[in-house]
């Protein structure tokens, strides 16, 4: 006689659906991808960043839309009119039945400085209300050498933990087994475009490629890019200088306190 199945209870069903799958890729429309763009490059070499909208289906998140935040001036209170921008074009996107769930933001960087603890802290601040959220990192500089320099981060699971406890300490760091590199994770891009779109491109390709000149390559546009590496250099360099400057400090008081030792065991050994 078999045996009969145990029933379980609402709360156990629950608790065994909640194991997330892990994010392995995440699939952004053309579209999306094009917006992103157009706003990183119209305000190139200043730094920009946008909300993206889209799904959270199993292990992939897809970016469906997007839009820009505005740029604020430093001399401008502006917090509350930002979120309520967002509230608004969100309200917007919804009354015209476009998908209005928040899966991250984008923004934009400049010769790969995106490694920041602003950066850290507003992915606390949105995985506090969604799960799972990636930041979309796009460079324009790096797109201009013919490289499509799109990234899509999230951070890892260990890093999370030991930032929740406020614990960074150098013995904590060596438990985890945790570097600078292991802070953030790189998700696999996927780009998609509908079935619309796919054929409205393959009309409009020609039987014949064109050639023309490249003649970007004569616009002197390395100027604001030398500016801004010229400012990491000089930031870098104060931070080399202040640590020096410690080291030597510790030298002399080293220095100091080993002389003060020696003369103290020499009147010592006379009495």
């Amino acid at each position: 006689m078999a045996a009969a199945p145990i029933a379980r209870s609402f709360l156990q069903v629950a608790a065994t659906e909640e194991v997330a799958t892990p994010l392995r890729v995440v699939q952004i429309e053309g579209l999306v991808m094009l917006k992103i763009i157009k706003h990183c490059k119209e305000f190139s070499p200043a730094l920009v960043t946008g909300q993206l909208l889209g799904l959270d289906v199993g292990s992939v998140l897809e970016v469906t839309n997007c839009f820009p935040f505005p740029i604020r001036e430093e001399d401008e209170e502006v917090e509350a009119d930002g979120a309520n921008y967002q509230l608004e074009m969100m309200r917007c996107l919804r009354e015209v039945n476009v998908d209005n769930n928040t899966v991250g933001w984008y923004q934009s960087t400049l010769m790969g400085s995106f490694q920041t603890v602003e950066l850290i802290e507003t992915f606390m601040n949105y995985q506090e209300n969604i799960r799972r959220c990636v930041c979309i990192i796009y460079d324009p500089s790096r797109s201009s050498q013919g490289v499509l320099a799109f990234k899509a981060l999230k951070l890892s699971d260990s890093f999370m933990e030991l930032y929740k406890t406020n614990n960074f300490t150098g013995e904590k760091l060596r438990e985890k087994n945790l570097s600078w590199v292991d802070i953030f994770e790189e998700i696999p891009i996927k780009v998609s475009n509908s079935a619309l779109i796919s054929a409205f491109m393959t009309g409009l390709e020609d039987d014949t490629p064109v050639t023309q000149c490249d003649y970007d390559r004569l616009q002197l546009s390395t100027n604001p890019f030398l500016e801004r590496s010229a400012e990491f250099l000089i930031e870098c360099m104060d931070d080399l200088s202040m640590e020096q400057q410690k080291v030597c400090h510790l030298f002399c008081l080293f220095f100091t306190t080993n002389l003060f030792c020696q003369c103290f065991r020499f009147v010592c050994s006379d009495n």
